[in-house]
């Protein structure tokens, strides 16, 4: 029997349905050009193959997705009011070193706001908007995906998990083309990187503030490197 307006099913349904379509890696905010650092990583040697892959998207998720855009996630769907949601923006972009990181934050998180506000409007997403638009906060994908989720009712939790693959799976399918890693060895990463993912969110649920931008040197100064690559396939 179809679903009536109250039915408790259709929100529930509504808020899975818009956290799948942000997470689609079709999804134009422009994760398909950033690597965050693995081509450096390419370019040296160090990682060439699926395992060396597996190793390095891992780490990148313990040691930096995590106590950073991970945290954020709670925090804004979590936020009692506005101001937590512009300190969360302010946090992240205080934490990011490496310039390119920190730019490609912002541009992905400039376009996830706009196609939030245009198909999943809220109150708050649309002064995060605002604040973009006059600079008083930069913007980021995970603040913004976190006001979307929280809007239409989906637990941090999910969020959290949902934020964490869909950023795996970007850098994975980069690594697709970068290495290349094959599709089939592409989708086995992602399968080992499930329990990975659930120790990420469970970390995220006791991390205090203090932890925010707690990351990995290593990865930090590999993205600061790529900036003077050669030659690049991707932006950051």
């Amino acid at each position: 029997m179809p679903s009536t307006p109250t039915d408790p099913a259709v929100p529930a349904a509504a808020g899975m349905l818009a956290v799948l379509q942000l997470c689609d890696s079709a999804l134009p905010t422009g994760a398909f050009a950033h690597s965050l650092g693995l081509e450096t990583y390419l370019d040296d040697g160090t990682v060439g193959d699926e395992p060396g892959f597996l190793a390095w998207v891992r780490h990148c998720l313990h040691h930096q997705v995590v106590p950073a855009e991970g945290w954020a996630v709670r925090a804004v769907a979590t936020a009692a009011d506005d101001d937590a949601v512009w300190r969360a923006d302010e946090l992240l972009a205080a934490q990011a070193l490496p310039v390119q990181v920190r730019d490609a934050a912002s541009a992905m998180g400039r376009r996830m706001t706009e196609i939030g506000a245009e198909n999943f409007t809220s109150p708050r997403l649309l002064a995060y908007a605002d604040r973009q638009r006059a600079g008083t906060s930069r913007g980021s994908p995970a603040v913004a995906f976190a006001l979307v989720g929280a809007g239409l009712g989906v637990p941090w939790e999910q969020l959290a998990g949902a934020y964490l693959f869909s950023t795996a799976t970007s850098l994975t399918q980069n690594a697709v083309r970068g290495i290349p890693l094959g599709q089939n060895a592409g989708q086995r990463v992602l399968r080992a990187l499930h329990e990975d993912v659930a120790l990420g969110v469970e970390r995220i649920g006791r991390m205090p503030e203090e932890e925010v931008g707690a990351t990995s040197p290593g990865l930090e100064i590999a993205q600061m490197r790529h900036a003077w690559q050669r030659a690049r396939m991707f932006m950051s």
